[in-house]
C-alpha cells in the first residue's frame, strides 16, 4: 500500500472517530461532536458559588451542565457565522489570552512567597488607619454638576471653603447641578487621599473630577465600622497581596524592559520625559 493511500485510509479513520464520540468515560456529554469532559464541568463547577450551598449538589451540577451546553451551542453558531475569524474577536482573543498568562505569572510567584509575620501585618494595619483603627462609615452631602468649562471658574470651586460656596459659585455661573446623599466606607479610599479628606475642617467640601462631571461632597456624620480581629487578619493579607502583586509587575516590567528591544514606528514613540 502506497504512503498517499496510508494517509488517506488514516483520515478517514480519524473522521469516522471524530463523529462518533460518545459520552462516556471523561466524557460528560457531546454536543454536535463537540466533547464536555469530567474536567470542564469540574471547572465550571468551581466558578460557580451556587453550587457549594446548593441543597442538592446533583441537580445543581445537572444545571450547571446544561448552561454549559447551552454556551457550547452559542459558541458553534458563533463559528458557523464566522465571528471566530474576525479581527474584533481576534483582539480581544490576544488580549483575554495575556491577561490570563499574567495573572498565571502573578499567581505563582505570590503563592511561592512567604506569609507575612504578626509584625508585619501590625505595621500595615497601622499604616492605614481608614480600613482599621479608625475605619468608618461616611454620611455625604453631595452637589453633582457638569465639568466647567471655564478653567476660572474651576479654580473658583477648588477654593469653596463650605457647600453653600460651592453652590452659589455654581448659580452665578450659571451651571445647572442636583443634590445627593451617600453613605460610603472610608476603606475604599486610598490612604494619601483619606489623610487629605480626614484633614478638612469640619463641613469643608472636597471634589472628585470625573469624566463629564464632577462631585462635590461634605462629611455630615461619621460612624465607627470597626472589623473584628479576623476581618481585619483577611483584610490585611489580602490587602498586603495586592500590594506585593502590584510591586511584582512594576520590578518585572522594570527587568524585562532593560533587556527587551523595542522599536517604534516613527510618531508612535513615546513622550520624553
Amino acid at each position: 500500500m502506497s504512503q498517499r493511500r496510508i494517509l488517506i485510509s488514516l483520515a478517514v479513520v480519524l473522521a469516522l472517530s471524530s463523529c462518533n464520540r460518545k459520552a462516556e468515560g471523561q466524557t460528560v456529554a457531546v454536543v454536535n461532536d463537540q466533547e464536555i469532559t469530567a474536567s470542564e464541568l469540574n471547572a465550571e463547577l468551581a466558578n460557580n458559588q451556587n453550587v457549594a450551598n446548593a441543597p442538592d449538589a446533583k441537580q445543581a451540577r445537572a444545571a450547571v451542565l446544561q448552561r454549559l451546553i447551552d454556551r457550547k451551542l452559542l459558541v458553534q453558531q458563533a463559528q458557523k457565522d464566522g465571528l471566530d475569524k474576525s479581527p474584533e474577536f481576534l483582539n480581544q482573543q490576544r488580549r483575554l489570552n495575556d491577561e490570563l498568562l499574567l495573572n498565571m505569572l502573578i499567581t505563582r510567584q505570590l503563592n511561592t512567597s512567604q506569609v507575612p509575620s504578626p509584625e508585619e501585618i501590625k505595621r500595615f494595619e497601622a499604616a492605614r488607619p481608614e480600613t482599621f483603627a479608625k475605619r468608618e462609615t461616611w454620611t455625604l452631602s453631595q452637589v453633582i454638576y457638569p465639568l466647567p468649562k471655564d478653567q476660572a471658574v474651576t479654580n473658583k470651586l477648588a477654593a469653596a471653603k463650605t457647600m453653600p460656596e460651592v453652590e452659589q459659585i455654581l448659580t452665578s455661573s450659571g451651571i445647572q447641578f442636583r443634590r445627593d446623599t451617600k453613605k460610603i466606607d472610608t476603606a475604599v479610599f486610598p490612604h494619601q487621599i483619606y489623610a487629605q479628606i480626614d484633614n478638612l475642617k469640619p463641613g469643608e467640601p472636597f471634589i472628585a473630577p470625573g469624566p463629564g462631571q464632577a462631585v462635590a461632597s461634605v462629611i455630615t456624620a461619621r460612624e465607627p465600622n470597626p472589623l473584628t480581629p479576623e476581618q481585619a487578619r483577611a483584610a490585611a493579607l489580602n490587602g498586603m497581596k495586592r500590594e506585593q502583586a502590584n510591586k511584582l509587575v512594576q520590578d518585572r516590567v522594570k527587568s524585562l524592559r532593560a533587556t527587551a528591544k523595542i522599536q517604534y514606528q516613527p510618531g508612535y514613540e513615546p513622550p520624553k520625559k
